[in-house]
């Protein structure tokens, strides 16, 4: 697993063995920013759920990004993302917080800084609908912002939920990933 573009190009990261993280593969990883540079540059502040080896996270760095924020509820791991930061330079744009998503996006609740919010859960996630609900409703992002959600061809996933519109979907063998944009909660208000 390695770093694809941007300052910290070609750097190898390093990924927990046998802990069940099942980092986003490196076709999948080039698939993903490929979209989402058509969008426009990565700029701006970065979350990263789920984070485990904090690749994806990175790779924003990398790419442009002038913060991320990573949440893993794993210590052993949050300290393999730190080794991560160090490695790639990136320490002083990063900051982890040892907790679940859930705790974390109540915590943070209406902060609305991030541009770019990435989620890559465990595919067994029963729960991966209600976090991104709870992503959209909380407030972290803004109206704009993006939500990037890795997923198993098992999980289906809605056009829409509110606060949130999927503008792409890809799948590459057994992975897949969707991108919403965040919207107006109050939609449906503003139009009658």
């Amino acid at each position: 697993m390695r770093v694809i573009t941007g300052k910290a190009k070609g750097h190898r990261l390093k990924a927990p063995k046998g802990l069940g993280t099942r980092p986003m593969l490196d076709r999948v990883k080039e698939a993903l920013f490929s979209v989402l540079e058509g969008y426009g540059p990565i700029r701006g502040s970065v979350l990263d759920l789920y984070a485990g080896t904090g690749s994806l996270g990175i790779e924003c760095l990398s790419r442009g990004a002038d913060s991320a924020d990573f949440v893993e509820r794993n210590a052993h791991v949050c300290s393999i993302i730190a080794d991560n930061l160090r490695h790639t330079r990136f320490e002083q744009q990063g900051h982890i917080y040892h907790m679940p998503v859930d705790r974390f996006l109540h915590r943070q609740r209406g902060i609305g800084r991030y541009d770019i919010i990435i989620m890559d859960p465990p595919y067994a996630d029963p729960t991966i609908e209600a976090t991104m609900q709870l992503v959209a409703s909380s407030g972290v992002g803004k109206e704009g912002s993006l939500l990037i959600v890795g997923h198993s061809p098992r999980v289906e996933l809605d056009d829409d939920y509110p606060g949130l519109h999927r503008i792409k979907f890809r799948r590459l063998g057994d992975s897949c990933f969707s991108i919403y944009e965040l919207t107006s909660m109050n939609t449906s208000e503003t139009q009658q």
